[in-house]
This record gives structure tokens, C-alpha cells and sequence, in this order.
């Protein structure tokens, strides 16, 4: 009977480097990767245009001025006091172009996710926009998307290998699979011939 920790890795290994769990990442990239792009499309062309796109960035300015009165007021918010300073003279006063930085960065991330270019790094930076909203006192979606970013970033190699990070980064996969064989050859036992018996 295997020991639990043997189990685990052996599921994680085939969680993260196996062909059958790619089609998971598949589902869990393409529906993440459309969460983003619809946020970032809503905010350029849809209904959120008129406080992102346009509107001198009035959705963020919004945003991080209920995060620095929530700090103020202990109700809800941004829960440091680092973080409330960074909102109040930084982020206000650099609305309009950091609007804008958001809502392409969406789109950005999102088309990346679909089509599994770079998937880790854009995973990682969908985690990142995760951890700024959650810091600035919103939860919402973000603790579910941060968890299956994070599984993404994990997997990375295997999250894109049904994507354009198969011909992207095909060198990563040859390594791995060369890497691979070297350590099944490393790992086979040698057979080493028995003495000659001499009379």
C-alpha cells in the first residue's frame, strides 16, 4: 500500500506534467482567461467604458477612495496602512492613465489565458490584479480566480501544452522530456557481470 506522501506527489506529478491533466488546465485557462477578457472588454467598450476607458478613470478613483475610507473608518477597506498612503498618493491622483493600464492588462491577460501564450506569467499577473483588489478591501471574485491562478502558475508547462505555449516555448518541453529520459536511464540498475570462477 503506498504511504500518503508517495500518493501525493505521484498525483501532483500527474496533475502538473501529464498530457490527460493538460485538458483540465485547458477548461481551467479558457474559462479564467474569459472572466479577464470580458472584465477588460466591459471596461474599454462595454458597460464600464464611461468609468475606466473614459471618464479621467472615475472607476478607479472610486475604488481606491472606498478602500482609504474603509482603512479610515476600520469598516472594510484596505487593511494596511501602507497600503492606504499607496491608494491616497499614488493611485487617485494617477486614475485616468492607471484606469486604462487596468482595463488593457485584462484584456491582455485574459486573450493570453484563451489562447495558452506565456500561460504562467499570465496567470501570475491575473494574481497580482487579484491581490491589489483584495488589499484595497474588495473580495467578490478574487479569492477564486487568485486559487486558480495559482494552480495555473504551478503548472505552467502543462497548463499551455494545449496552446500556443506548445510552439512558443517548445524548447521548455524537449528539455523536460530529455530531462526526463536522462533520469529513467540514471535511475535503471545496472547489471554487473559476475566474477569468472577460476580452479
Amino acid at each position: 500500500m503506498l504511504d500518503a506522501p508517495s500518493h501525493n506527489l505521484r498525483f501532483a506529478d500527474w496533475l502538473f506534467r501529464s498530457s490527460a491533466a493538460s485538458l483540465i488546465w485547458l477548461v481551467v485557462r479558457v474559462w479564467l482567461g474569459y472572466q479577464w477578457a470580458n472584465a477588460g472588454y466591459q471596461k474599454i467598450w462595454g458597460s464600464e467604458k464611461s468609468a475606466f476607458w473614459f471618464g479621467g478613470g472615475a472607476g478607479v478613483k472610486g475604488f481606491a477612495t472606498a478602500g482609504v475610507l474603509g482603512s479610515s473608518t476600520g469598516k472594510g477597506g484596505a487593511s494596511y496602512g501602507w497600503w492606504a498612503g499607496f491608494l491616497h498618493n499614488f493611485v487617485i491622483p494617477n486614475a485616468s492613465w492607471i484606469a486604462k493600464f487596468i482595463a488593457l492588462g485584462e484584456l491582455a491577460i485574459g486573450v493570453a489565458l484563451i489562447l495558452g501564450l506565456l500561460t504562467g506569467l499570465a496567470a501570475l499577473s491575473g494574481l497580482l490584479l487579484n491581490l491589489i483588489y483584495m488589499f484595497t478591501g474588495s473580495a467578490g471574485v478574487n479569492p477564486a480566480y487568485a486559487i486558480l491562478s495559482m494552480g495555473l502558475i504551478l503548472g505552467w508547462r502543462n497548463a499551455g501544452l494545449l496552446g500556443l505555449d506548445r510552439f512558443a516555448l517548445s524548447g521548455v518541453w524537449r528539455r523536460r522530456h530529455f530531462s526526463r529520459t536522462s533520469d529513467r536511464a540514471a535511475r535503471r540498475p545496472t547489471t554487473v557481470p559476475a566474477p569468472a570462477l577460476t580452479h
